[in-house]
C-alpha cells in the first residue's frame, strides 16, 4: 500500500487494545476499512508475548463479542464473586452474579490473548496496520491532520485519535497528575486452597491487594496485583519465591490457604495522569486520556468505553462535530471513574483512626443492597 500522503477518514495511534476495538468497532459500524489507519510502535509479537494480565468487565465482554474478539483462546477466567475487605480491621463485602442475573462479573485474561483476538478481527475487517513504526509530527490543518512517521511517510486524517498511553511512569504529566508513591507488583501465584471464581480486593495499609482468579495449566491459579510503597517494592523483589510468598501471606491472609508458588515478579510505578487531550480534529482515548489506578481494574474497561462511543459518533462524521459530541458524552463516565478510583487509592492507603470506619464501611455496603447493586453494576458497565 502506498502511504506517502494516505488519506484515511481516521488515522488510530496505538494499536493496543483500545486503537484495536476501535478501528474493529469503525468498521462494523459502517466505515470503509481501508479509511482506517492503526499505527503502533511496537511489532505485533511483542504484544502478543505480553505476560501481564488483565481485567475486563461484563460490559467489555459484550463489545468483544460484538466485534468478533471474543472468546479468548485460551479462554478468559470467569469472575462469579468479587471479595472486598480491609486489613486488620472489621467488615467486608461480597458481590456475587447471582445478584445481578449475569453469567459473571467479569474475566481475568492474557494481555496477549485480547490483542491476538482483537489483531484477527481488525485483519478480518481489512483494517490498514502499519507497525512497528512511530509518529514523530503532526500538523493540525482546518480540514485535515497530517502525521509524519519515523520511516519518512506521511499520512493524512480527518480525525486523529490518540490511543497510546503506555503506564504512569513513562508519561509526560497531563493537566491532572498525582503520584500514588506505590508501586504494583505483578506476578501469578498458586494457593492450597483456591476457591474457583472468586476474585479479592484486599486493602492494606500501603495500598490495594488483589487476588484474581486467572486458570492455568496447573489448575487454578490468581493474577497478583500488590500496590505496595517503592522502597517496599524493592525489597520485595529481591526475596526468593519462598520468602517472597510468606510476605504476601502475611499481608493477604489465609483465605486462599497457604501461598504455594509465584512467577517471575515485575513491577511499574502508580499514579494518576488525566487530560481529555482534545483540539478540533485531534482526541484522545483509554490511557492516552486517563491513566488511572488499578484499584478496581477500571481502566482498560473505561477505554474501551470510550472506543464505543467514539466509534458510533465518527461512523456518522469523522469530523469535529463527533469529537466535540464525544467530549459531551463521555464526560460524567470518565470524571466518576477518575473520582472514584482516586479517592479509593488515597483513602485506604494510609495509616489512623478513620480506618476502622472505612473497614465498617464494607460491611454495611454487604447489608445495603441498593448501594452494593449500584457499585456492581457500575464495576460491570460503567456510568450509562
Amino acid at each position: 500500500m502506498d502511504t506517502t500522503h494516505t488519506p484515511f477518514d481516521v488515522a488510530i495511534c496505538g494499536a493496543g487494545p483500545v486503537g484495536m476495538a476501535l478501528a474493529a468497532l469503525l468498521a462494523r459500524r459502517g466505515m470503509d476499512s481501508t479509511r482506517i489507519g492503526l499505527v503502533d510502535a511496537k511489532a505485533l509479537g511483542a504484544a502478543l508475548s505480553d505476560p501481564r494480565s488483565i481485567a475486563l468487565s461484563y460490559g467489555s465482554r459484550m463489545l468483544l463479542e460484538e466485534i468478533g474478539a471474543w472468546p479468548l483462546v485460551p479462554s478468559a477466567t470467569a469472575i462469579h464473586q468479587v471479595h472486598v475487605s480491609r486489613r486488620g480491621h472489621f467488615g467486608r463485602s461480597m458481590i456475587d452474579r447471582g445478584e445481578h442475573g449475569v453469567e459473571a462479573l467479569g474475566y481475568v485474561a492474557r494481555y496477549g490473548d485480547l490483542v491476538s483476538a482483537l489483531s484477527v478481527a481488525c485483519e478480518r475487517a481489512g483494517v490498514a496496520t502499519l507497525r512497528p513504526v512511530r509518529v514523530s509530527g503532526h500538523s493540525e490543518r482546518t480540514d485535515s491532520v497530517d502525521l509524519t512517521l519515523d520511516d519518512g511517510r506521511a499520512l493524512q486524517a480527518a480525525v486523529v485519535v490518540q490511543a497510546e498511553g503506555g503506564v504512569f511512569g513513562e508519561q509526560d504529566a497531563r493537566s491532572r497528575t498525582h503520584d500514588y508513591r506505590q508501586t504494583a507488583l505483578i506476578a501469578r501465584v498458586s494457593t492450597s486452597a483456591p476457591i474457583a471464581h472468586r476474585a479479592y480486593e484486599r486493602f492494606t495499609e500501603e495500598g490495594p491487594l488483589a487476588m484474581l482468579p486467572q486458570d492455568g495449566a496447573d489448575g487454578h491459579q490468581y493474577a497478583l496485583v500488590w500496590c505496595v510503597r517503592p522502597e517496599r517494592a524493592q525489597a520485595l523483589l529481591a526475596l526468593d519465591d519462598a520468602q517472597f510468598l510468606a510476605q504476601l501471606g502475611e499481608a493477604f491472609g489465609q483465605r486462599l490457604g497457604r501461598m504455594i508458588a509465584t512467577s517471575a515478579r515485575v513491577a511499574y510505578p502508580l499514579g494518576l495522569n488525566a487530560d481529555p487531550g482534545a483540539t478540533q480534529r485531534t482526541v484522545a482515548i483509554g490511557n492516552a486520556a486517563q491513566t488511572l489506578h488499578p484499584v478496581a481494574g477500571q481502566g482498560l474497561n473505561l477505554g474501551l468505553r470510550d472506543a464505543a462511543v467514539l466509534a458510533r459518533l465518527l461512523a456518522r462524521d469523522a469530523g469535529p462535530a463527533a469529537l466535540s459530541a464525544f467530549a459531551r458524552e463521555r464526560q460524567t463516565d470518565r470524571k466518576l471513574v477518575v473520582e472514584l478510583t482516586d479517592t479509593m487509592a488515597r483513602a485506604f492507603a494510609h495509616q489512623g483512626p478513620g480506618q476502622a470506619l472505612l473497614g465498617l464501611s464494607l460491611g454495611l455496603l454487604d447489608t445495603f443492597n441498593p448501594a452494593k447493586n449500584l457499585l456492581g453494576e457500575w464495576m460491570m458497565f460503567g456510568r450509562r
